[in-house]
């Protein structure tokens, strides 16, 4: 089974970049969707960013021009680009994949991405 292992998270001040990788074990090729997800302390876990195979993108509204999503099929990855950081972007992130045919949803393990003022 398809694992999806997170890494880039960290500690960046408010204004600053980071870019968050999510690696899967084996082809991402029959994945239709690959999306970035987070939860806040106290919070729900929402969607961030997300890429069907076709290339079409969906951002939450809070990160629509900051963040980018991004994929690379033959490397078996998804990216996310964070620029112009706020306080409010602390979250654990988290790695999502669906595939729609024999339908199988995975997550990452999570990392953290902590943005101080």
């Amino acid at each position: 089974q398809v694992q999806l292992v997170e890494s880039g998270g960290g500690l960046v001040q408010a204004g600053g970049s980071l870019r968050l990788s999510c690696a899967a074990s084996e082809s991402i090729f029959s994945i239709n969707v690959m999306g970035w997800y987070r939860q806040a302390p106290g919070k729900q876990r929402e969607l961030v960013a997300a890429m069907t195979s076709s290339g079409s993108t969906n951002y939450a509204g809070s990160v629509k021009g900051r963040f980018t999503i991004s994929r690379d099929n033959a490397k078996n990855t998804v990216y996310l680009q964070m620029n112009s950081l706020k306080p409010e972007d602390t979250a654990v992130y988290y790695c999502n994949a669906v595939r729609y045919n024999r339908y199988l949803e995975l997550w990452g393990q999570g990392t953290l991405v902590t943005v101080s003022s």
